[in-house]
């Protein structure tokens, strides 16, 4: 079974056995919405794909922690999308949820997936109950204080804005949890996997700065522009589109240095360089290929 396969099976078994007949009918069918069907999955992949490489001796939990991560992943997309912050009209080529929800189902479906994704670590952890306590700490550490996705949102309302722990707190973090998570459910040290998370997180926000100022509208999974719009700080403005664009692949390169020796490293910098083509926008990935 392909990583992708996977990813997309385990978030429908893990989703289907949370949700049931007592779960408010509009509360079940936006968290469906929103997690179904996704965009690329590239950090839940990421964590299978570290866990394979590992060894993947306890594929229940790798699977749990992947779909931990996606639906915190999806979770943070949903209030990202809210009117008090960047007021989406559109997510992943659709409506986003509060436009199709209302804004108080909008807030509750980020809440109960929060909740979620640490729900299906608890469950999954029982047959490896010595790694539970690490893995709800680094996904924790991924969404919170002091240097999580919560962390980078709140930079959005400070004075004065510290782009490099924005973008790391923003993007990085959920990305150095999934490698770690995937580390950990294999029952592996995590520590030399970090690196991977960093670097590939910094690409992803790269190639997302690309988007935002330079695609076609439709080309990416939410409305370009929202950066100029809201005066966020973004790569392309700094350095320039060939500047931005060297950075990514400098950033890519790194991350594939950074994946350990292992049995599926190979594998792994395939995923990564064939990610970082699909996140860069269609005209730039032809001139630099």
């Amino acid at each position: 079974m392909s990583v992708s396969v996977r990813v997309e099976a385990a978030l429908e078994a893990l989703l289907g056995e949370a949700q049931s007949n007592a779960t408010p009918p509009l509360l079940a069918s936006a968290v469906r919405y929103c997690v179904f069907p996704g965009g690329a999955r590239v950090r839940p992949s990421l964590c299978l794909a570290v866990a394979e490489a590992c060894g993947d001796e306890a594929p229940g939990l790798a699977d749990a922690a992947a779909a931990a991560v996606e639906f915190l992943h999806c979770a943070s997309l949903v209030h990202d999308d809210l009117p008090c912050f960047d007021d989406a009209d559109s997510r992943r080529g659709k409506p986003s949820v509060h436009r199709i929800y209302g804004e108080p189902l909008a807030v509750l479906t980020g809440d109960a997936l929060i909740v979620l994704a640490f729900d299906v670590l608890g469950s999954a952890a029982t047959t490896r109950p010595e790694r539970l306590a690490p893995l709800i700490r680094t996904l924790a550490q991924g969404v919170g204080m002091p240097s999580g996705i919560v962390a980078g949102q709140a930079w959005e309302s400070e004075p004065v804005i510290d782009v490099a722990k924005y973008h790391q707190s923003k993007t990085g973090a959920l990305f150095v949890a999934a490698t770690r998570m995937g580390a950990i459910a294999a029952g592996a040290s995590p520590a030399p996997w970090s690196l991977l998370g960093e670097k590939l997180g910094a690409a992803y926000q790269a190639a997302d700065d690309l988007m935002d100022a330079v695609s076609s509208e439709g080309e990416g999974d939410k409305p370009i522009g929202q950066d100029a719009r809201l005066h966020r700080p973004n790569l392309v403005a700094e350095l320039g589109v060939q500047g931005a664009l060297h950075r990514l692949q400098d950033l890519v390169g790194e991350a594939v240095a950074a994946i350990p020796d292992c049995e599926g490293a190979q594998g792994l910098r395939d995923m990564v360089r064939a990610q970082a083509m699909r996140l860069t926008p269609k005209h730039l990935a032809r001139s630099a290929a």
